[in-house]
């Protein structure tokens, strides 16, 4: 039992030990969600900034390239067919002037006529050219091996990427990037008339670029712009291949992150991105908001696709910055909210238990007082309490109350010891006539209705089997088509006339009893062995025969047997996979045989106890729970009774008991009416089902 100290101690302590530690784990799943909101809702302005300082690139490369197209210079020279070294270095002062990586001039068919660098015009390819239009657009383009001689050999350098095994990414047999991706612009140049007279190509190579980079980087990222010692980085990718990065391979230790900001050493350049981001941006072409591997290090992570000219995505855009100091933030208030929350939980449990000791001591006293007077010590008592609150005036009243119940007590023992033998008596004589009334009612209003039944039903019968016979003898020879269709109906028929015979023997009894002899009981189960032989031939269950009774009971023979071929047949069902089916008689006390069906079967429920002899009380499908109704009202015609039980070893017990005659029983004719029956007199009844 639980004190009332504990109690008082719950009470209090409920808010704070279970309400207390609920609102820290709201608190932290809210503040974990709230924080990674927060950071993904950075990283994507994040890469709005980026992205717009790309477009940005690209616009100026666009506007380079319509301002060399449209210079008066190079349209003079043009005029004039100046030479082509003259050409190449007014191209050439345009790449200083503009801060391009190359610009190459082609014909209005798009031949090639003079690049930067002064190779060999013929032999050089064309890059994709974005048509007949009034003002250039700048795109990203792939190169391929033919289209690297457009690039000055400096340039050429910087294209090649040896791929970096790297965690999580995509196998590949490659063993290195050998395109260049380039922002890259046409314009056509126009003479005084309007017509094109040859185009410009400019752009910038993108590969290893880490001018670019660093500058959309600082853009993004400015010092201080992100706080706890979390860094922020920026990356091209070509494909899968971080062409142009400010992520270190690893991690930068003193002073080492300045001379490889300058030189490009322990950058990730030729990494490769995780498969999961892959398949999402390249794949399927989603801009990636989450947090991501990068390299070696978690990272909160955004990355979108980069499309060339024809709508086609050939790299990503990346900026991300390190996730682990805001993890670790994060955790350090959460763990230091948990520890204000326990360290407030804590004393307020110790002032708690000293307060509830102060209420609960006296109480606990007069509980002990209690007691002692239960354990018969009636000169126990609370005694003066240093407390004048309602506690204290509680103990003086129980005082009182002590010694008043010891006045009294002696007087009340000698009364309730008078009473309760008058009560005794009484009620056994009430509870005997009580259920004697009971089952009388029960029995009359049974009766009743059963036989209103039973006549309302046999009409119909009637009906059906007199139908049934015309349709034979209409059919003649064609019945022997549907001859087991008719014999399933005339079996239908005669259950149902079984069913009604039992009603009408229950209704009136008087008119079913036959011939009263003093039967051999040993004899009877023998019979009844007979009767339930086909129902035995096909399951697993073996007999036990203990007959050992010497007196005949006098009873009808022909009902007896229909009892306990009930009974038999209730044990078979109970025992579906096999067992041992025991049955016995005995002499039992006062001139009375036992005769008890036994089975090891899972033995009867105890909620089907009280009501197994009740009418329609039945647990299979197709029952009509009349079985054992009518079986125990033939027992108690003659004088006798069933008991149901359940064995110590498994399995339930059926028992009948018989009074006999010590004169022999005298014979009785046989009504009117008898219930249908097989060929040794046998009435059919169907068992009450039990669970096997």
């Amino acid at each position: 039992m639980t004190s009332i100290r504990t109690k008082l101690l719950a009470m209090v302590l409920m808010p704070l030990w279970v309400v207390l530690p609920l609102l820290v784990a709201v608190l932290a799943w809210w503040g974990d969600a709230a924080v990674d909101r927060m950071l993904i809702t950075k990283v994507r302005s994040d890469l709005a900034v980026a992205h717009g300082y790309f477009d940005r690139v690209l616009g100026e490369v666009s506007a380079s390239t319509d301002a060399v197209a449209g210079s008066h210079a190079l349209s003079l020279a043009l005029g004039q067919a100046v030479s082509p070294q003259a050409l190449q270095a007014l191209l050439q002062g345009v790449l200083e002037r503009e801060g391009l990586d190359f610009i190459n001039l082609r014909g209005p068919d798009g031949q090639m006529l003079v690049t930067d660098h002064g190779a060999s015009a013929e032999a050089l390819p064309a890059l994709p050219r974005g048509g007949e239009r009034k003002r250039a657009g700048a795109s990203v383009e792939v190169l391929g091996d033919a289209d690297l001689a457009l690039l000055a050999p400096a340039l050429r350098d910087r294209v090649r990427v040896p791929l970096v095994p790297t965690r999580n990414a995509q196998a590949t047999t490659r063993t290195q990037e050998e395109r260049a991706m380039v922002v890259v612009a046409d314009a056509p140049v126009r003479d005084a008339a309007g017509r094109v007279i040859a185009h410009v190509q400019a752009g910038s190579l993108l590969n290893r670029n880490l001018a670019f980079i660093d500058h959309i980087n600082q853009i993004v990222y400015p010092e201080g712009s992100l706080p706890f010692g979390s860094r922020g980085t920026a990356t091209l990718f070509l494909d899968d291949v971080r062409i142009s990065t400010n992520v270190r391979l690893f991690s930068d230790e003193g002073g080492a992150e300045p001379q490889a900001r300058r030189s490009g050493e322990a950058r990730a350049i030729g990494t490769r991105v995780s498969k999961a981001v892959r398949d999402a941006v390249l794949g399927e072409g989603r801009t990636w908001l989450d947090r991501a591997f990068v390299v070696n290090e978690w990272y909160v992570s955004a990355y979108q696709p980069i499309t060339n000219g024809a709508g086609q995505r050939v790299g990503m855009l990346y900026v991300g910055y390190l996730e682990r100091p805001f993890t670790w933030l994060k955790y350090s208030v959460l763990i230091g909210l948990a520890a204000v929350f326990f360290g407030v939980m804590v004393l307020a449990a110790l002032a708690s238990a000293r307060w509830a000791r102060t209420i609960s001591q006296p109480l606990e006293q007069m509980a002990q007082t209690m007691h002692r007077v239960e354990a018969g010590e009636l000169g126990a008592r609370v005694g003066s309490l240093a407390r004048s609150d309602e506690i204290g005036a509680l103990g003086g009243h129980l005082d009182h109350l002590l010694d008043n119940i010891a006045e009294k007590t002696g007087a009340l023992q000698r009364w309730n010891a008078e009473l309760d033998a008058k009560v005794a008596e009484r009620t056994r004589a009430l509870e005997s006539a009580q259920q004697q009334l009971l089952r009388t009612e029960k029995m009359a209003a049974v009766g009743q209705l059963t036989a209103s039944i039973a006549h309302e039903v046999n009409n119909p019968i009637a009906v059906i089997q007199g139908n049934l016979d015309l349709a034979r003898d209409l059919l003649g020879a064609d019945a022997q088509r549907v001859k087991a269709e008719l014999n399933l109906v005339d079996q239908q028929i005669e259950r149902m006339r079984l069913i009604v015979t039992q009603l009408l023997q229950f209704a009136r009894p008087h008119e079913y009893a036959g011939y009263v002899d003093a039967v051999d009981t040993a004899q009877v189960f023998m019979d009844c062995l007979v009767l339930t032989g086909h129902l035995l031939a096909k399951t697993r269950i073996e007999v036990s025969r203990q007959f050992s009774a010497t007196r005949r009971p006098g009873i009808n023979r022909n009902e007896l047997q229909q009892v306990l071929v009930n009974l038999m047949v209730n044990a078979v069902h109970a025992m579906p996979d096999g067992g041992v089916l025991s049955l016995a008689t005995a002499d039992a006390g006062e001139g009375a045989v036992s005769l008890s069906v036994m089975d090891t079967g899972a033995g009867l429920p105890a909620e089907l106890m009280d009501d197994l002899f009740k009418p329609f009380i039945t647990r299979k499908k197709d029952g009509t729970g009349l079985g054992l109704w009518i079986s125990r009202s033939i027992i108690e015609r003659y004088g006798g009774d069933i008991h149901a039980g359940n064995r110590p070893e498994g399995g339930a017990v059926m028992t009948v008991l018989l009074q006999c005659e010590p004169d022999g029983p005298a014979p009785r004719p046989p009504g009117e009416g008898r219930g249908s029956a097989d060929a040794s007199g046998q009435t059919l009844h169907e068992p009450l089902a039990r669970p096997s």
